[in-house]
C-alpha cells in the first residue's frame, strides 16, 4: 500500500476467463506451491512469491538491504530462463523480508461450496524504488485506490471477501494506524461465513 494521504490499496482485475472471480477487482495473492514448503514460514513465502509473480512487488532484502528495482529486472530475467523464484532469490543472494508482511485477516470459504479457500491476508508498504509490473495474461487491470473509493465505484467489480476486507479498514485515516491495530490484534480474527437460504435465495452471513 501506498502511505500518502490518503493512503491506497492496491487491487488488481483478473481476466474474464479466470476460474477464480474473473473480471473481479481483487488484492495479489495464490496457491501454496511445493517450492514455498523449503521456506520457514511457506505461507509468508507464498504471499511474497505471488505479490512478485502477479505485479511485480518483491519484499526481499540482501545483507539488510532492501531489493530494488534493478533487483525485480534480475528476478524477472531469471524465471524466464526457467528458475523458481526461490532459485532466483538465491541466485541474487536475496531473501524474502517476510518481517514486511503484518498478518490482517485469515477467510475461510463456507462449508456447501464447491471450491474452498483459507486465505490468508496481509498488510505491506510498497518498497522505495519498486513499481507495480503485472504479470501478462493474469492482470487485466490494476490500481492505487483508497478503500473507501473503492467500495463506491460502480465500475469496481468486488467479491464478497474483498469487500469485506475494504469496509474494515476503510475508517482508518492513516496507514500507520491500520499497521499498528493489525500489530496489536497478532495474527487477526478468521472469518468463516456461511450460506443461509432465504426468502431471496442464498445468502453469505458472518
Amino acid at each position: 500500500m501506498h502511505g500518502k494521504q490518503p493512503w491506497e490499496l492496491l487491487l488488481m482485475r483478473r481476466p474474464g476467463g479466470a476460474d477464480f472471480a474473473p473480471d473481479a477487482y481483487v488484492f495479489p495473492g495464490g496457491a501454496v506451491h511445493a517450492d514455498d514448503s523449503e521456506w520457514a514460514d511457506p505461507i509468508a513465502a507464498t504471499a511474497v512469491r505471488e505479490l512478485f509473480e502477479e505485479v511485480g512487488i518483491l519484499l526481499a532484502r540482501r545483507k539488510g538491504r532492501f531489493a530494488r528495482a534493478a533487483d525485480c529486472e534480475r528476478i524477472r530475467a531469471l524465471l524466464a530462463k526457467g528458475q523458481t523464484f526461490g532459485e532466483a532469490l538465491g541466485t541474487l543472494s536475496l531473501e524474502p523480508a517476510n518481517d514486511r508482511l503484518v498478518p490482517f485477516a485469515r477467510w475461510v470459504t463456507p462449508a456447501l461450496l464447491r471450491r474452498r479457500f483459507d486465505a490468508r491476508f496481509f498488510l505491506a508498504r510498497l518498497p522505495a524504488g519498486q513499481a507495480v509490473h503485472p504479470q501478462a495474461g493474469e492482470v487485466v487491470d490494476w490500481m492505487w485506490i483508497n478503500p473507501a473509493k473503492a467500495l463506491t465505484d460502480p465500475a469496481i467489480t468486488l467479491v464478497y471477501a474483498t469487500r469485506s476486507v475494504l469496509e474494515s479498514v476503510a475508517g482508518h485515516a492513516d496507514a500507520s494506524a491500520l499497521f499498528s491495530r493489525a500489530r496489536r490484534e497478532g495474527e487477526g480474527p478468521t472469518v468463516e461465513p456461511r450460506l443461509v437460504q432465504t426468502a431471496e435465495g442464498w445468502e453469505i452471513v458472518r
